[in-house]
């Protein structure tokens, strides 16, 4: 009951705030979903406590789901540690990102339909992160796609914001379209979607192959492909990136709990659940280190550049999911999921932690229009100051545990793509102090650079949007030193229990022992990019410009995201849009309207008017009409009898 109350919870509160909302009002709306998710949240603890510590596992039936032939299995929930982390990380910060939006939110007329959504993500990545088939997870996989679409697109009575929510929800179906399809191979391979039973049978199939577009591949290594090819839509990796920048364009509230800490690590959680079949496919593990690799490096670069607050914060996430990968495609999943874990407090605080700037600075986004305020919102800026010391990697804090321990595992790898790994991680760690320190310099120190109007009317935040920020605080402070033994340290192996695979070497305990040098590169680096950033933007703030100004070139690449969208528009969009505009006036136009509506039916409707004209009224024309029909018979039977 414990379990189905902390997935179904949320669905009460979607369901009475989208159904009853006119009813119970902004108030009831949120009294109820906010209450909903702090249950759950404290429920999840509780789970935690069973799970994770107390080393218990369960299956919990709730339906039978579907029984076709082969295809066999029910709506149920794997409970086990790696579910009980994420259970932790969905609840509390949806919880907190609930609470947050009461003030966050205050005078929009569509507050129950926002708590709606709210609740209806969190249900959907409940199912995802506690299902026990692929089938469940693609439908939790989906409804977080769904509620993201709805939650991006908020305001729809923006353009940007329709345009960045239908972006998001295509570049996700690419993703989703791989996913499938390594459902489809799982059942081809397995005859079963049940997550036990593949695994269990993944050790028999090691070296078994299949006929994939006309090739004989690796299964194992193609199914592994193709499920990645899901995670890289939905966590936003290189190539499938896109979306995540734009969707900043929903309320501050959605680009936390969707863009930070929960929808965005889906992706690094199935390819983590799927551990013991990836470890049967190293070939697929490089190419997820690879590419993680590339998108930190990728994210990182372009986010030293950006101007908007919550684009330079969402391009971080890009980043340190790529950390997260990476950490994953050395087979150090323990340490993907601690930086996971760990990211999701100090990213969400960082996230409101924007938002609440963006509130006291009039809904003023551009960090180029701020400065000088952090006397004036000192709470907002010392939680703002915490999520950066965290996001950066100072020394105890979560980050320096987690980040760390990323590169440390990739130093010690010596999979195909693991060099690569290092050398991209301890880069994006300079990168990343950099544009960090860079947004809190420009947000918060030197002089002001807003109009006298928008500070003489800055406004302190309400305490219902910094109370919850005080917990992320905590949890950015302190969940590296109190969870480090338990997810990459001795205790360890007792923790993941079997939720986790692993073969051949233990690439963590590799980790603990690398060089003393390694350990301390990405402190290192966090310093360098200390010093740069305040070198640019507090003693020289007029070197950025002439920076910008002499490397012009690279500035404009870097600014406009390395021409991606641009590249996609003319590869992909336009091509798209020709070809559906032939479609449309060719195929349809000429073809089909051409030979239907506008040929034949044209035709019979132009010989029905002419025919009409003969229906005078007058008799004598009706008689010639008669006549000249009687002649025709005549000469047809005069002629006809002739022949014969």
């Amino acid at each position: 009951m414990l379990y189905k109350a902390i997935v179904f919870l949320p669905l009460f509160g979607f369901l009475i705030a989208g159904l009853f909302g006119r009813w119970i009002g902004d108030r009831g709306a949120q009294l109820v979903t906010s209450g909903f998710l702090v249950i759950a949240a404290v429920l999840s603890v509780f789970a935690f406590m069973d799970v994770a510590i107390g080393g218990n596992t369960h299956t919990v039936i709730v339906a039978d789901w579907v029984r076709s032939g082969e295809l066999s299995f029910s709506w149920a929930f794997k409970i086990d540690t790696l579910t009980a982390v994420m259970l932790v990380v969905v609840t509390w910060v949806s919880a907190i990102v609930h609470i947050y939006s009461i003030g966050y939110m205050a005078g929009d007329p569509g507050i129950p339909r926002f708590m709606a959504y709210l609740s209806l993500f969190t249900f959907a990545m409940l199912m995802l992160v506690t299902a026990d088939n692929l089938v469940q997870m693609f439908f939790g996989w989906e409804g977080v796609g769904l509620a993201s679409y709805l939650l991006i697109g908020f305001w729809y009575k923006k353009p940007e914001a329709n345009a960045a929510a239908i972006k998001a929800f295509l570049v996700n179906r690419v993703g989703d379209f791989g996913f499938s399809l390594g459902i489809f191979a799982c059942f081809l391979l397995f005859s079963s979607v049940q997550l036990d039973t593949i695994f269990a049978s993944a050790p028999i199939h090691a070296d078994t192959t299949i006929e994939f577009l006309g090739y004989e591949v690796h299964a194992l290594t193609t199914i592994c492909v193709l499920l990645f090819i899901g995670a890289m839509g939905k966590s936003a990796q290189l190539g499938l990136h896109t979306w995540l920048p734009d969707a900043m364009e929903g309320p501050t509230p959605v680009s936390a709990l969707i863009h930070a800490a929960t929808m965005v690590t889906a992706g690094v959680f199935l390819v983590v659940r799927c551990s013991p079949i990836f470890e049967y496919a190293p070939d697929a593990l490089s190419l997820v280190a690879i590419v993680g690799a590339a998108t930190a490096f990728f994210a990182a670069t372009v986010g030293l550049v950006q101007n908007d607050i919550k684009r330079v914060i969402a391009y971080s996430t890009c980043s340190q999911l790529g950390y997260m990968f990476f950490a994953a495609g050395v087979s150090a999943y323990g340490a993907a999921i601690f930086h996971l874990f760990t990211h999701a407090f100090f990213k969400a605080l960082l996230f409101l932690g924007a938002g609440s700037v963006i509130i006291a600075m009039h809904h003023e986004q551009d960090m180029r229009k701020m400065g000088g305020i952090r006397t004036m919102v000192p709470v907002t800026y010392i939680l703002m100051l915490i999520g950066t010391l965290s996001l950066t990697g100072f020394p105890y804090t979560a980050g320096f545990f987690s980040k760390d321990m990323v590169i440390e595992a990739a130093y010690a790898s010596h999979r195909t793509g693991a060099g690569f790994a290092f050398i991209m991680g301890v880069s994006a760690a300079l990168m990343t102090s950099f544009y960090s320190w860079r947004l809190m310099f420009m947000t918060f120190h030197g002089t002001p650079r807003a109009g006298e109007e928008v500070m003489r009317h800055l406004h302190p935040v309400p305490a219902v949007m910094l109370a919850p920020l005080s917990v992320l605080a905590l949890g950015a402070l302190l969940a590296g030193v109190i969870f480090y033994e338990d997810f990459v340290g001795g205790a360890r192996a007792l923790f993941w229990g079997e939720s986790i695979l692993v073969l051949g070497e233990d690439i963590i305990e590799e980790a603990h022992h690398v060089p003393a040098y390694i350990k301390w590169l990405p402190t290192v680096m966090m310093a360098i990019g200390f010093l740069l950033a305040f070198q640019l933007y507090i003693r020289k703030p007029h070197l950025p410009a002439a920076l910008a100004s002499t490397f012009r070139g690279l500035y404009l690449f870097l600014l406009n995201k390395w021409y991606f969208d641009e590249l996609f528009d003319f590869l992909f969009v336009r091509p798209s849009k020709r070809l559906g505009r032939l479609l449309w006036k060719g195929g349809d136009g000429r073809i089909i309207d051409g030979f239907g509506p506008d040929g034949i039916a044209a035709t019979v409707l132009r010989i029905a008017r002419r025919s009409k004209t003969i229906q005078t009224g007058y008799v004598y024309h009706y008689a010639f009409a008669m006549l000249i029909g009687v002649a025709i018979a005549v000469t047809y039977f005069i002629v006809v009898g002739g022949g014969q």
